[in-house]
């Protein structure tokens, strides 16, 4: 399945850092491929937070938005 918007919400935002919640029924690779979240890249900036709960596991990723697209990885 593709990005659905209304699966993704704002958990808190303050001082331009936002803390997203991302629930799915597809698989964590399937979510944090490069570019799943390019359809709110204007919404997403470096920095920003993300709980994904994806169908195999739930995890707090870090975002990245450079080049026009969305990535999220693994925090340090």
């Amino acid at each position: 399945m593709a990005f659905q918007n209304k699966k993704l919400s704002v958990i808190a935002y303050a001082n331009g850092f936002t803390l997203w919640h991302y629930a799915a029924n597809e698989t964590l690779a399937t979510i944090s491929a490069s570019g799943y979240f390019n359809n709110v890249i204007t919404l997403m900036n470096t920095g920003d937070i993300i709980l994904i709960n994806a169908s195999d596991k739930t995890t707090i990723m870090a975002i990245t938005v450079a080049e026009n697209a969305v990535s999220v990885a693994a925090l340090d």
